[in-house]
């Protein structure tokens, strides 16, 4: 595995054929719904590809990241999607929309710092949560660019009155 660092996945490029057809893919809303809602089942199958040599070819931009357990202090590894900011990564955490924020966001908090594996490449990186409301907002823009789900996982948790956490990650090693 390559010390790298996580390739750049940059949100205003088109991005190859595989990507744009998977974005247009979630566009079209009831077949965008039905494959939000498989893919809370399939995590673990993306997880799998993400971590491993495939990890580079998949359309969509996962990495997996290993975070440590917030109360647990155990290693805790999951798949999240991701774009790049400048040199920074970012990650929105939005758990699908749900009324509770995702495990790994709780993890980051409490131990900011985490591995994250694309493919072969790897590195580690610091993270900071975006408070800011304008960068929140430019970042949600760019994040409608990569996974137009997250526009309805707004939606969602707005009426339940949760707002969804927007993280940013340097490169520490």
């Amino acid at each position: 595995m390559s010390a790298e660092g996580i390739p750049p996945n940059d949100p205003s490029a088109p991005g190859d054929i595989g990507t744009r057809v998977w974005r247009l893919t979630f566009a079209i809303r009831p077949l965008g719904n039905f494959l939000i809602w498989v893919a809370r089942y399939i995590d673990p199958l993306l997880h799998a590809l993400t971590r491993g040599p495939l990890g580079g070819w998949t359309p969509f931009p996962f990495v997996s990241m290993t975070t440590t357990g917030a109360k647990s202090g155990q290693p805790r590894t999951s798949a999240v999607i991701y774009f790049s900011d400048a040199d920074d990564l970012i990650l929105v955490a939005s758990n699908y929309g749900g009324t509770r924020h995702p495990a790994w966001y709780h993890n980051l908090k409490a131990n900011p710092r985490a591995q994250l594996v694309r493919g072969r490449r790897s590195g580690t990186y610091t993270a900071s949560e975006v408070t800011d409301e304008a960068e929140r907002q430019r970042l949600f823009a760019l994040a409608d660019r990569v996974y137009r789900g997250y526009a309805g996982y707004r939606e969602r948790t707005d009426t339940i009155g949760r707002r969804i956490p927007i993280m940013r990650l340097r490169r520490t090693a």
